[in-house]
């Protein structure tokens, strides 16, 4: 496939089409709409729910083979991987809550959602790493966009289960099942690598305002229309037209190809011609057939992340012999890592660390959501959902493009952000344990907004940090640890402390799958937990902040991006 010029349209069009794929990919946020059918129809208990939860979201985050794959396949057979998952996980979950098939054991559900959730990992991947590479100069606006839209897809979940398919576990199955594979089939010819933009562009920027605002609006209509079902009660014919307003709200970064094309710039910015800057070279010519994620020869040149790794170790050291070439040293901060040479630097598991512990927690809240709500009294659990999405949603969308700002023009490390949200998690799980009246929307708003706020400042951070180059699969490792921290604090804390609780309640019931926990005491310790974990995320934070602050000083000291000088040949 020929690679696109350089500030064309085709880029824009992957982007707006990769909206759809990370709202697709939002899939696994949908586990609150339908866990309450799985321990209804199923009989399961609070705990068995909750290590679903937890299957939940090794499936979302497990994306070690996309990460490795994606250097292989092009961006088209990432997601159709991705819509099989989908189409093979949600179907064996739709066969068992509908009772289709009776008798499904635990622990087919069990892969069934790993598999399901999985198509999360295969989606992520394939239009996150392929638009960081069409706009590497705006990596942080980049990632809050698409990281945003995935946050938001809760919320248009939502609309969509409550509006459309009359709160019915079985239908939203089958559309997860059925719907979402045609989605992601007619979105991903549209997504594929075009040739990076080499200087900042003042009407980029205006498009990707554009497309932030849009996103915006699409989450405020969306949380408006989720209260008005709740209060009002509207009819079906109403809450079709509201939701046919929302596609039209979900296309809206289309325009900014479709104005690309009415109305044409006259000023082209040609990939081949000479840079400005000393740092920036001539494009060489482009491969016709590249991977997703191509490695570099050398990060002095934008173009090098198209360039296939075709150098093998052997034709590396008869070179060095022959001395055509200079031993290969160790990569710097800032530059091309590889995977082996990145998860030994103290940078590295800071980072993870840093990452697990705000995301594990906040991820134990979400699992939890609707039985949150439910112990203190909450008759509709879907507008605490809706809410946290939007937040969600907010606090991707403005970590991206505040980090991105103050990086620009103060050379502030990204994960500074990172330690500031924390501080606030720990405020919000003191006030969920206080149960205090009028405090609960409060808490949930503040920790969807950091919990958003922790996707989008680690995904440009850790490009930066180790580059590109093998970037699908650093990323995809950083996000192990939202399943880690589900698996500690969401299976085995909050499970537990959940049916202990309804056990106290209950005392002459044996089976906890048809008792619920009522009272703040359900999730108390939980809360508690929370906040010393998150305490310990914002202490480790400081230490990477203050330890990558000359790598940040080194790649924006002259206001933007830029790459650094490699010698590695």
């Amino acid at each position: 496939m020929l690679a696109e010029k350089a500030g064309s349209r085709p880029p824009w069009v992957g982007l707006a089409a990769a909206v759809w794929v990370q709202v697709a990919a939002g899939s696994a946020y949908n586990f609150p709409l339908y866990s309450h059918s799985l321990k209804s129809v199923l009989g399961y208990t609070q705990q068995q729910l909750t290590m679903l939860g937890v299957a939940n979201d090794i499936g979302e985050n497990f994306g070690m083979v996309p990460g490795v794959l994606c250097n292989r396949f092009p961006p088209w057979l990432v997601l159709l991987i991705g819509a099989a998952s989908c189409f093979v996980g949600f179907g064996v979950v739709w066969l068992a809550v509908s009772q289709t098939v009776i008798g499904l054991p635990y622990w087919v559900l069990w892969i069934a959602l790993c598999i399901a959730t999985n198509s999360s990992a295969w989606l992520g991947t394939g239009v996150l790493v392929t638009n960081m590479r069409n706009f590497p100069l705006s990596r942080g606006t980049v990632a809050g966009i698409l990281k945003g839209y995935m946050g938001l897809s809760a919320a248009v979940y939502t609309a969509l289960y409550t509006g459309v398919l009359h709160n019915s576990s079985t239908k939203l199955l089958l559309f997860l099942t059925l719907g979402l594979p045609a989605i992601l089939l007619a979105m991903m010819y549209f997504v594929r690598p075009c040739t990076p933009s080499l200087e900042d562009d003042s009407s980029e920027h205006g498009h990707f305002v554009f497309t932030q605002i849009s996103g915006v609006l699409l989450g405020l209509y969306l949380l408006t229309i989720t209260i008005l079902d709740d209060v009002l009660s509207l009819n079906d014919a109403v809450m079709y037209t509201l939701f046919g307003v929302m596609v039209l709200l979900l296309l809206a970064p289309l325009a900014i190809p479709l104005r690309m094309t009415l109305f044409p710039s006259s000023k082209r910015t040609s990939a081949a011609g000479p840079s400005s800057s000393s740092d920036r070279t001539n494009e060489g010519d482009l491969d016709k057939s590249e991977p997703l994620i191509a490695a570099s020869s050398s990060t002095t040149n934008v173009e090098s992340f198209l360039e296939p790794d075709d150098a093998s170790d052997v034709d590396m050291l008869l070179a060095e012999g022959e001395g055509a070439v200079k031993k290969k040293r160790r990569p710097k901060r800032g530059e091309d890592f590889r995977f082996r040479e990145a998860v030994i630097k103290a940078d590295f598991w800071l980072l993870f660390m840093v990452y697990f512990l705000g995301v594990g927690s906040g991820v134990t809240v979400l699992n939890n959501l609707a039985q949150i709500g439910i112990a203190v009294g909450v008759d509709d659990t879907t507008i605490l959902l809706c809410l946290f999405s939007f937040c969600n949603f907010i606090g991707r969308l403005g970590g991206g493009a505040v980090s991105e700002h103050f990086v620009r023009s103060r050379m502030l490390p990204r994960p500074i952000w990172m330690t500031c949200t924390q501080i606030i998690m720990v405020i919000a799980y003191l006030l969920f344990a206080s149960a205090l009246n009028g405090t609960l929307y409060a808490s949930t708003a503040l920790l969807g907004i950091c919990y958003g706020v922790q996707f989008s400042v680690m995904v440009p951070t850790a490009s930066e940090l180790f580059g590109l180059k093998h970037f699908g699969l650093i990323y995809n490792f950083m996000l192990l640890g939202n399943p880690l921290g589900a698996l500690l604090f969401s299976g085995i804390l909050a499970g537990y402390v959940y049916d202990a609780e309804a056990a106290k309640q209950h005392p002459g019931f044996m089976d906890n799958s048809t008792t619920s926990c009522l009272g703040p005491s359900c999730f108390r310790l939980t809360f508690l937990v929370l906040a010393g974990v998150c305490s310990l995320g914002t202490l480790l934070s400081i230490i990477l902040t203050v330890r990558i602050r000359p790598v940040y000083q080194m790649l924006y000291a002259g206001g933007s991006f830029r790459l650094p000088r490699s010698s590695l040949h």
